[in-house]
């Protein structure tokens, strides 16, 4: 039987003459690809769903370790009576039992109510939502900028593997991932920022704005404030991208499939471009994805030394309190994020290679 009559439709005598039925259904590798590939996507999706759950536990009883009593912080340190405070426990429902206060954060939290905030006196999600912009204006910057340095890089260093200008990068590489960003960071502020000697200071010490600027000043007075927090987390995160790029080129440099491109007469940049990088890309992808994820999360670190207004910053405030509604929804926030972005991650590599998936 061809394969043209496999699928031709099928004919059936029936009472008024013969019935036509539909088109045969799909059957062959496709249909087992297809079917394989619904099972591996329900499974990361049921993986990450888990794992979300998980982080709602984790953050409500971790942050309850940190000592601290959170009612006696929102009284300034007045001197206030037994009453007052049961009064602000009742409040803030501090004084239910335990398990209680977790049913009613983990029914509240499905809903996209993470609570009240205690030092701000204002909803968790509204004070996530506006300091958010300002992180993602930091950490997006940072991140397109040392993920395309990361792979330009990675894949010479690669491609010159041995040589000088390898050795160069790849030292220089591993000796910025070393350092602490936030060493780094003030190391920046005291020669760029304070001055050094005749050395003037170039750039602001800290925060997102000089205030008083408006239109197009405002823009530039933004991108002023902008540079040295963005030259830390470049530095320092550009290394990762270009080890993990260099390291996956390197192991496909000695493939029968780079050979037979080279004997056809293609240059060795045609190669580099065409063949080599796209097939060493997995593992930067999945890192890609993971840094993607954490540029929701901001670094705490690095917006803490320049007084960045964003979520790091804020999850810092939050924890010298404890503000413990402020803390959850935060770690619950970066937690989630890193955990979407890994699973958009697994859907995409099956479209990465065919072999993912089956």
């Amino acid at each position: 039987m061809t394969a043209d009559a496999a699928s031709a439709p099928v004919e059936k005598q029936g009472a008024a003459g013969p019935v036509t039925d539909g088109p045969a259904a799909p059957r062959g590798p496709r249909a087992r690809t297809t079917t394989a590939y619904l099972r591996y996507v329900a499974g990361k999706l049921a993986g990450a769903a888990v794992s979300l759950l998980a982080v709602l536990v984790t953050s409500f009883f971790l942050f309850r370790l940190i000592p601290g009593d959170p009612v006696k912080f929102m009284t300034g340190g007045r001197q206030v009576s037994a009453e007052q405070l049961a009064h602000y426990r009742e409040q803030f429902g501090l004084d239910l039992p335990l398990w209680q206060q977790f049913t009613d954060y983990c029914g509240k939290a499905l809903t996209g109510d993470l609570g009240t905030s205690y030092q701000f006196n204002a909803p968790v999600i509204d004070k996530i939502m506006e300091a958010l912009p300002n992180t993602l204006l930091l950490t997006g910057t940072a991140f397109v900028l040392y993920t395309l340095l990361g792979i330009f890089l990675g894949t010479r260093s690669a491609w010159r593997h041995g040589r000088l200008g390898d050795r160069l990068n790849t030292g220089l590489a591993l000796t910025l991932y070393s350092v602490p960003s936030f060493w780094l960071g003030l190391l920046l502020i005291v020669t760029l920022s304070v001055g050094v000697g005749p050395l003037p200071g170039l750039f602001p010490t800290g925060g997102m704005e000089s205030g008083g600027e408006e239109g197009f000043a405002y823009v530039l007075d933004v991108a002023h404030h902008l540079i040295l927090p963005v030259v830390t987390l470049v530095a320092v995160e550009y290394g990762q991208t270009l080890l993990v790029t260099r390291s996956a080129l390197l192991d496909e440099m000695g493939s029968d499939y780079l050979t037979t491109a080279r004997a056809k007469g293609l240059r060795d940049d045609l190669v580099r471009r065409r063949h080599a990088v796209p097939n060493a890309l997995l593992p930067t992808v999945t890192l890609i994805f993971i840094n993607l994820g954490r540029t929701v999360a901001g670094v705490i670190l690095v917006e803490t030394v320049f007084s960045w207004p964003g979520l790091g910053g804020l999850f810092y405030q939050a924890l010298s309190v404890p503000d413990l509604p402020l803390v959850q929804g935060l770690f619950f926030v970066f937690a989630a994020a890193v955990i979407v972005m890994n699973t958009l991650a697994d859907l995409i590599y099956p479209l990465l290679d065919p072999r993912v998936g089956r």
